[in-house]
């Protein structure tokens, strides 16, 4: 029987399939950011405030939204624990579809209970939280079950991407939906209507072995399985927690991780902020500038992405260093320096978070390569521990933000900021060139002979 068309590209298949579904979870539990803006015009059942006057039931105050903001944090940071636990026992196929289902149901729920009571609304968000805790164990598990060695980091790189597209498609749609005669409401019913779709597509397309299905030739399983161990190909292998939670390269890895996440989320949360109290640029101009810096660092990443594995004139663990010296010693240098420059010179500020930008999209031939080279077949339980950095960091950088920043239009208030974060990225990231490694754990057994099927 001749092969099926796409049978030597099905894991780019995969790839695309997943990465959609990716960018729903998470674009569900970001509209709310931009539909805040619309909700507190909607005076639909409005109630009187203490002077008497009509106020949205929507109108939160930044205390509720606090709590609407961290509910998906916490939510993410309880579920990565379990959702590993079922990914494990599972495989990706159900978990990451009920994770879906769940975002699917919550995000459509979220109008009606917004307008009938705010705590019902807080546990929605939160089982929003839980499935976005699926989205990075998910990447874990495509990776170490579908990629090539050769072809890790830009596996890696394309579906870490669901952040970036998901901000910009999102905050795109909800603006014209919000404008629209349909209103706000309308920009929850959509993406729960385009997410259901996504994940019937995912549970139709997606396999967790690629030996299990005819839809992937020879050719595409040899490429897949080549110089992989029996041992990172079994099904049933259990994850060597205590090894793996012991491991000084995972901890390094993670601790890069963490540092620069933490760059990231500041950078998210507070470069509006930054730009329009600091450098005193309109509201236009600040969303403009925003915009640009967020989105310029994708295709930086997807090229650094394809260098880092196609490059074969340098080692693996050379290039992981030369990407992890750029990914985080050089974000923490740019980040270091930003709160020097005069407002007067505000474009060489803006020119300082696209290049911290820049640098972060190279950390998928860094420090994630050597979390999925180390780790092989339990790379998903690592990249899932980063999804973990990250939800810490939502807390730990407002904290430094509220330890050095006590009046958001002074800009030498935020240098301690700027300098403490930097500083702890060159740390970390010389702290690399001593225990990252391109080769296998002990503990995943990779002395059997590798599968060659050559």
């Amino acid at each position: 029987m001749a092969a099926k068309p796409w049978g030597n590209y099905y894991r780019w298949i995969i790839v695309f399939v997943g990465f959609l579904c990716l960018t729903s979870i998470c674009s569900n539990y970001i509209i709310i950011n931009f539909t805040f803006i619309c909700m507190k015009n909607d005076m639909t059942n409005a109630v009187p405030d203490n002077n008497g006057t009509l106020r949205s039931i929507y109108d939160y105050t930044p205390s509720e939204k606090k709590w609407i903001l961290w509910a998906v944090a916490l939510g993410t940071m309880l579920g990565t624990i379990p959702i590993n636990v079922l990914y494990v026992k599972f495989g990706a196929r159900l978990p990451f579809l009920l994770a879906g289902l769940a975002s699917i149901i919550s995000t459509g729920l979220i109008p009606w209970a917004a307008g009938f009571n705010y705590y019902l609304l807080i546990v929605l968000r939160f089982i929003q939280g839980l499935a976005y805790s699926a989205d990075f164990a998910a990447i874990g598990l495509i990776t170490v079950r579908w990629a090539p060695l050769t072809e890790t980091a830009t596996f890696i790189a394309v579906m870490t991407s669901f952040t970036g597209i998901s901000s910009t498609a999102t905050n795109s749609v909800t603006g014209l939906i919000c404008e629209s005669s349909l209103g706000w409401k309308w920009s929850y019913y959509l993406h729960a209507a385009v997410g259901f779709a996504l994940f019937c597509l995912w549970y139709i397309v997606y396999i967790d072995h690629p030996q299990d299905t005819k839809r992937v030739s020879c050719k595409e399983l040899t490429k897949i399985e080549k110089s992989k161990s029996a041992a990172h190909l079994d099904k049933s292998t259990d994850v060597p927690y205590r090894k793996l939670l012991t491991s000084p390269v995972i901890w390094c890895v993670w601790l890069n991780a963490f540092f620069e996440m933490s760059a990231v989320v500041f950078c998210s949360t507070y470069m509006p902020i930054y730009f329009h109290e600091v450098l005193e640029f309109g509201v236009t101009e600040t969303g403009f500038w925003v915009a640009l810096v967020l989105f310029i660092w994708l295709p930086v990443r997807w090229v650094a992405a394809i260098m880092s594995d196609k490059i074969t004139c340098i080692g693996e663990r050379a290039k992981m260093l030369i990407f992890n010296s750029i990914a985080v010693g050089g974000t923490g240098a740019f980040f270091a320096v930003i709160g020097f420059i005069p407002v007067e010179q505000k474009y060489w500020s803006v020119a300082a978070f696209t290049m911290t930008m820049c640098c972060v999209g190279v950390n998928s031939g860094g420090f994630y390569k050597c979390g999925v080279l180390h780790a092989r077949q339990y790379a998903h339980v690592v990249i899932a521990a980063i999804q973990w950095t990250k939800c810490v960091a939502l807390f730990s950088a407002p904290a430094m933000v509220a330890v050095f920043v006590s009046t958001e239009n002074i800009r030498t208030q935020w240098i301690g900021v700027f300098l403490v974060f930097g500083g702890l990225m060159q740390i970390v990231n010389l702290l690399s060139y001593c225990i990252f490694t391109d080769k296998p754990a002990e503990w995943t057994n990779s002395d059997e002979k590798p599968v060659s099927k050559a």
